[in-house]
């Protein structure tokens, strides 16, 4: 390696963590108020500075544990932010990733204690920097991976009814789609099974459950949502 090399420029290397929850039939982003400057007090993105015996996806990893209390969340690299003048503390670039998870699943008191909030999407404050296009990216291709895979299994509970996998996907998309036509198109994929007992919380004659099959990725190659 060329001495040279160590005359270049040096920069801070951080990632940013979307965090995508579903609650109450709601799509929910998770969300801190900084407490430092620059922006003190404004709402924010969840994240840290890589370290120097870290890769970008352990960092996403290790500051998801710190939040949630979860490991083996889903995570997926987004996009690489690196306008120089993007953070006005300094030059750092941001490797963003999003995430899924179960809200009823993660560790409240250290939510609480890192000042985050869970906010439905659509109503979600205004964020500091270039946040705002980082959960655009992130919307983005959550929206995609939910046109080709079912994504559920991440935010649902383990046995659903088919309005709770709509009413997630509508969540998701920001739109309503047909029920009669959405329920041919996932039975279709032959992905979820039928379980014998049913959900009577909506009717009295009742919804049965369905679970996830035990599929690998691969598996699924048709599009849910054509978009």
């Amino acid at each position: 390696m060329s001495a040279s090399l160590y005359k270049h420029p040096k920069h801070h290397v951080a990632v940013d963590c979307i965090i995508f929850g579903y609650e109450d039939d709601d799509l929910k982003l998770l969300l801190s108020q900084r407490r430092f400057q620059p922006a003190l007090g404004e709402w924010s993105l969840m994240g840290g500075w890589v370290q120097d015996d870290e890769t970008v996806e352990k960092a996403a990893e290790r500051v998801l544990y710190q939040i949630t209390g979860l490991k083996d969340i889903y995570l997926e690299q987004v996009h690489v932010f690196s306008n120089p003048d993007r953070d006005p503390g300094g030059r750092v670039i941001s490797v963003v990733f999003y995430a899924m998870i179960r809200i009823d699943k993660h560790d409240k008191d250290l939510v609480k204690e890192h000042g985050a909030v869970w906010w439905t999407f659509s109503e979600k404050p205004d964020l500091i920097f270039d946040h705002e296009l980082m959960v655009k990216y992130a919307h983005e291709k959550l929206k995609l991976r939910a046109s080709y895979s079912l994504i559920g299994e991440k935010l649902l509970p383990e046995r659903f009814t088919i309005l709770q996998l709509r009413t997630l996907y509508e969540a998701i998309f920001q739109r309503q789609f047909d029920p009669g036509n959405f329920r041919k198109k996932i039975l279709s994929l032959k992905v979820i099974e039928k379980l014998d007992d049913k959900n009577t919380t909506d009717s009295k004659k009742g919804a049965f459950y369905y679970r996830f099959k035990k599929y690998p990725e691969e598996f699924i190659q048709e599009r849910i949502v054509k978009q």
